[in-house]
């Protein structure tokens, strides 16, 4: 776990690294919140008592995202690659089937950097503001809280089958994230039957949304829509701003966000880790 003034150091860092720049890095500031004791995801360099480098690994399943930062004053230091090193070191401990690099796409000094490691590009992540446009709430769809062990056990269901986790990866992850923070997870039903799932975090006056996926069996029937309309006219009407982060290799994800008034606002490039055997 974190203590206090390791997160007011990581967020005093990312200020500074962001300043003058027209990027933004991606922390998992949901997940750096409530570290668990047992793992060891987080790697600081610091100097002089003053963190200067920082780099965290966030899981998901059979996979593992990498991002970091170093003061620009101590760049060209070899301090990321002595990071990096140490964390691929607990990835392949951990035997992560996928490590991701994740970087800004408008950031010149992550792009310089990525070429020095065995790495190739995988895919393009956008973060995605509502803008207000008129929506119709669609009554056939419907959503509720997710409160029963059935529930749960379709929540597993819909990451093994959406998303690519393992049974066993997918109860871990489910349990671990509903120990994270103030979320809410909502079942998503049609004509009567569960059939998907989407989960909301808030922070202040800000809603993200996460985790939303449909059974195989019931996509292309317009469902995530409506459902997502739905979520939207609800958070809208409490004055909130609402975001959420889509894959650009999943066009149709993409153009459905669009479609319901979600605009590209920041982009975040991965890049899979090659070297996996040492």
């Amino acid at each position: 776990m974190l203590t206090d003034k390791q997160l007011i150091e990581i967020g005093a860092l990312q200020t500074l690294c962001e300043t003058g720049s027209n990027f933004e890095l991606k922390l998992n500031w949901d997940m750096l919140k409530n570290r668990e004791d047992s793992e060891s995801n987080d790697f600081f360099h610091y100097d002089n008592g003053v963190l200067v480098g920082f780099l965290g690994l966030y899981g998901f399943g059979n996979k593992v995202e990498i991002c970091g930062m170093v003061h620009p004053q101590f760049r060209r230091k070899g301090i990321f690659t002595k990071l990096l090193s140490k964390a691929i070191e607990v990835c392949i401990e951990r035997q992560y089937d996928e490590i991701l690099l994740n970087a800004p796409a408008n950031s010149e000094t992550a792009k310089k950097l990525l070429q020095l490691i065995t790495c190739n590009y995988a895919f393009t992540e956008y973060q995605m503001k509502w803008h207000e446009t008129e929506i119709i709430e669609d009554k056939d769809v419907g959503i509720r809280p997710s409160i029963s062990a059935a529930d749960l056990q379709l929540e597993i269901q819909l990451d093994v089958s959406c998303f690519g986790f393992s049974e066993e990866e997918a109860i871990d992850y489910n349990n671990r994230i509903r120990s994270e923070g103030d979320q809410q997870f909502n079942i998503i039903e049609f004509a009567g039957e569960a059939v998907g799932k989407i989960r909301i975090s808030h922070e202040e006056n800000n809603t993200w949304i996460y985790g939303f996926a449909i059974l195989p069996e019931y996509q292309g029937n317009g469902i995530g829509r409506k459902a997502l309309k739905k979520i939207v006219l609800e958070e809208h009407k409490k004055g909130n701003n609402i975001f959420l982060e889509v894959e650009a290799t999943n066009d149709l994800a993409l153009r459905l966000y669009e479609s319901c008034g979600f605009q590209s606002f920041h982009a975040q490039d991965y890049y899979r880790y090659t070297k996996i055997q040492q």
